[in-house]
């Protein structure tokens, strides 16, 4: 199988299992349809439909007061996937659609989730902080909606695939495209604007995750991938109860050799391996194109002559 078949092989398709990006708009549209659901079950069932909100919609939805938040801790992953407004979730599913999408293209399929996550975590430990802080958001904290929906997450999203690719331009039609810059610095000004208002603390975490996504892009580029004990803990809880895994043989490296047969004397020519160019083209599946060495960029262009 020539380079070019494999790297059609290792792209991310829509329907491969394991992409984060349909798994993320699937537990976000299975969530939203649950609970509209259950508060269609309130109002055919002549149940009194006010009550929904206070015994069933609270119960995902992330409250800014601490002792509402302690008796409901897993409020703060769960707020980030539900959605009972449907134009909020088709909102914030186009924004994850759009930006995702460009990310998974970048990175591979191991950044998504993990800065969705560290977004929407962002965002609940600034919404509850800023409402506790400030007087003039305190004083109606008893009034204070909660917070519902994947807004700080998707904003993380959307900051940190601009951070990794400024002048990547979409809608090309339009005098040559626009830049990703300039998109996400209209959705960051809207949340700003919102600041001065009664939604400041819900603004206040979408920024919150703006800055999440960036600070996850600049450590990356440090080496330093926030998101692998995420990924560690995702298989160890899908396999706990597998049977012990065999351990793998440690990889071994191509030897590189010397082949002087009818060739130029003392010329030195790498083995070409098959195992090596597997190896490539599973870190581009993981990674993105843009984290292999040059070493390795060479050596795929190299393969792609040689077979």
């Amino acid at each position: 199988m020539g380079v070019r078949e494999q790297n059609k092989k290792g792209k991310i398709l829509l329907g491969e299992e394991g992409n984060a990006l349909i798994m993320l708009i699937t537990i976000n549209v299975v969530l939203f349809v649950l609970l509209k659901f259950i508060e269609i079950v309130f109002f055919l069932g002549k149940l009194d439909i006010t009550k929904f909100e206070p015994n069933v919609l609270n119960w995902f939805s992330l409250s800014p007061k601490f002792d509402i938040l302690v008796t409901r801790p897993w409020t703060i992953l769960t707020y980030m996937f539900s959605h009972i407004s449907v134009w909020m979730l088709i909102s914030n599913m186009l924004w994850l659609w759009a930006f995702g999408y460009i990310l998974q293209d970048l990175t591979g399929n191991r950044k998504l989730g993990p800065i969705f996550v560290y977004g929407g975590l962002a965002g609940a430990l600034f919404f509850v902080l800023t409402i506790n802080t400030f007087p003039v958001l305190y004083q109606n904290i008893d009034g204070a909606i909660p917070m519902l929906g994947a807004g700080a997450s998707v904003m993380a999203v959307s900051v940190a695939t601009t951070t990794l690719a400024p002048d990547y331009r979409i809608f090309p039609m339009i005098n040559g495209g626009i830049p990703l810059w300039v998109l996400t610095l209209i959705f960051v000004l809207i949340d700003f604007a919102m600041v001065a208002g009664n939604g400041a603390g819900i603004a206040i975490a979408h920024l919150a995750g703006a800055a999440m996504g960036f600070i996850y892009v600049k450590r990356l580029r440090a080496g330093k991938d926030m998101g692998n004990w995420m990924h560690s803990f995702y298989h160890w809880v899908f396999h706990i109860f597998d049977p012990a895994e065999k351990k793998q043989p440690q990889q071994i490296r191509s030897e590189v050799f010397y082949d002087s047969g009818g060739k130029q004397p003392y010329k030195k020519t790498p083995n070409v391996t098959q195992q090596k160019i597997d190896d490539i083209l599973d870190k581009i599946g993981k990674e993105g194109y843009h984290f292999l060495t040059d070493d390795e960029k060479e050596y795929l262009k190299r393969a792609s002559k040689d077979l």
